[in-house]
């Protein structure tokens, strides 16, 4: 069944309108005709089932014949990403959605190949919301990751966020496997944790500076294996990893 994405404000009425960008995809990509049926998500929790009811040359009217609500994740996660050279974001950002990532905030660390002004960044965070856009139509999230704008390792750490488990993909001698961290956050607190983020560091790593203020603000080293990774390899790993653990022992399938 086709996907379609209209933000939660259009999607109060029993009757939606898909224009713009999505009424180009319903009519001359997927060629949708009256009667056929399709999927609205709202990027917040909602999957309409939608009947087409007519269209013209640059809108769809759709008739909502059920709503679905589905429930946010059980653990938030927060991937903090260095931000990598060319369109290597882009893809991260399109995988990350597919992993069920609640939050994508890009950072400028020391190591950081890509320089952009204010005006370049606003481009690029609108341009990535778009490609999470496109991902969930694609795998059927109801939930949108938000993209926020690129900052420092510093001005994060700055904004004293808490989070139940902060994890930071290392090097070092002293990083655990992942899952010795959560076994020992469920054995210390009885459950799973709720808010999770993720420190994914540029090619050539994060400063020794850098490493040192992240891991002082709580992020524990974890090891993601013998091999050396693109960070955005790391990426996916990481957000796999924690995909996994995060979920409760009955939904994980054997």
């Amino acid at each position: 069944m086709p996907r379609f994405y209209l933000p939660p404000s259009q999607c109060q009425d029993s009757t939606l309108f898909l224009a713009g960008r999505e009424a180009h995809h319903a009519l001359h990509v997927v060629r949708l005709r009256r009667g056929e049926r399709v999927a609205v998500l709202d990027g917040a929790g909602h999957e309409f089932l939608c009947e087409v009811q007519q269209y013209d040359r640059d809108k769809v009217s759709l008739g909502v014949l059920e709503t679905r609500t589905v429930p946010p994740p059980a653990c938030r996660i927060t991937l903090l990403q260095a931000l990598p050279k060319g369109k290597v974001m882009d893809f991260i950002v399109q995988k990350a959605t597919e992993l069920g990532a609640f939050r994508i905030l890009p950072l400028l660390s020391e190591h950081v190949v890509a320089k952009l002004g204010k005006k370049e960044m606003l481009h690029k965070s609108e341009k990535w919301q778009m490609i999470a856009i496109e991902s969930i139509k694609q795998c059927g999230s109801a939930w949108l990751p938000r993209i926020e704008a690129p900052l420092t390792p510093t001005e994060f750490l700055a904004r004293k966020e808490k989070f139940d488990l902060a994890l930071i993909g290392s090097l070092q001698k002293d990083a655990r496997h992942p899952r010795e961290c959560f076994h020992a956050f469920q054995a210390e607190r009885g459950r799973l944790p709720e808010a999770v983020c993720v420190w994914i560091g540029p090619e050539g790593d994060f400063t020794p500076a850098e490493l040192e203020a992240i891991r002082a603000g709580g992020a524990l080293p974890i090891t993601l294996g013998p091999l050396v990774l693109r960070t955005d390899t790391a990426a996916i790993y990481c957000l796999s990893i924690l995909n996994y653990e995060t979920q409760s022992p009955g939904s994980k399938s054997p």
